[in-house]
């Protein structure tokens, strides 16, 4: 399964790893471990955050995907499962049935709330 992991870095933790020269190989390491299909770094929230994207092959594998960054850094996670469009494809007709057995449910709830 496709996933999308936030990281958060303290910018403490950050700061520490920085200064001792360890943040780029230590990531380097874990993300060669990991071997994501894509990675962006960028501030979120005043913090160091990566936006990664990678396989899940079975749940049993999160302790191994966050430990490192859990131990290296306090890094904060999010785990999210994510679609690229061909999955999206593939998921047109679950929407749609959906959409037919659950939308007069919605609009009901929605002109009640008025």
């Amino acid at each position: 399964m496709r996933c999308l992991m936030k990281v958060s870095i303290p910018v403490e933790s950050g700061n520490t790893r920085i200064c001792d020269g360890t943040l780029p190989k230590t990531l380097e390491s874990i993300l060669g471990e990991l071997k994501p299909e894509a990675a962006y770094f960028c501030d979120d929230d005043g913090k160091r955050t990566g936006f990664i994207f990678f396989d899940l092959k079975d749940t049993s594998q999160i302790p191994a995907v966050a430990e490192p960054w859990f131990l290296a850094f306090n890094a904060h996670l999010e785990l999210h499962p994510v679609m690229n469009l061909e999955d999206l494809k593939r998921a047109t007709p679950g929407i749609e049935r959906a959409v037919k057995n659950y939308s007069a449910i919605a609009q009901s709830a929605s002109s009640t709330a008025r």
